[in-house]
């Protein structure tokens, strides 16, 4: 059995999404703990210039959901990005997840060279499943959830490298 892009693809980010709602779980607990308002955290960001982390957990959805609806030929969901309060962010990453779970396989067989047209006002970039996978899906999908995992760590949640890792 070979590797394939599915291989490389879905389980990756069906995982970070595991740590990533394990880590705004935590997050939680520690607001609680803390008696800290959980809006502190949700609108709390590394630099001003950089998203909050409610943005954060969007763009990592976005960035998964539209990679596996790419790689599969098929339509993402749209999701209105209002999510504003740690239980709203995990049913955010819920529902990636269950879209995700719902790409078979067979849907992403073979489009290793199957062109993907991003399109961008600057003009349309062309890339491969691959490329695109590897180039642009996978690192903002793990820049938006590392982000996350900084934001948090940042503001005194109590995680660390195991957490944003897991499990093998």
């Amino acid at each position: 059995m070979s590797f394939t892009l599915y291989d490389a693809s879905i389980p990756l980010f069906l995982r970070g999404f595991g740590q990533l709602s394990a880590i705004l779980s935590k997050a939680a607990a520690h607001a609680e703990a803390r008696k800290i308002d959980p809006a502190v955290f949700v609108a709390a960001r590394l630099a001003p210039d950089m998203y909050p982390l409610a943005r954060q957990i969007q763009a990592a959805s976005d960035a998964a959901k539209f990679a596996g609806a790419r790689l599969a030929g098929v339509e993402a969901p749209s999701f209105p990005d209002d999510e504003a309060t740690f239980d709203e962010l995990q049913q955010r990453i819920a529902k990636t997840v269950a879209f995700l779970n719902g790409i078979d396989a067979s849907a992403i067989a073979g489009q290793e060279d199957r062109e993907i047209v991003l399109k961008r006002a600057a003009g349309d970039i062309h890339l491969t499943g691959v490329s695109y996978l590897q180039g642009l899906a996978l690192p903002n999908f793990y820049f938006h959830v590392v982000t996350a995992y900084g934001i948090l760590r940042h503001n005194g949640v109590e995680i660390g490298k195991p957490d944003y890792l897991g499990k093998p």
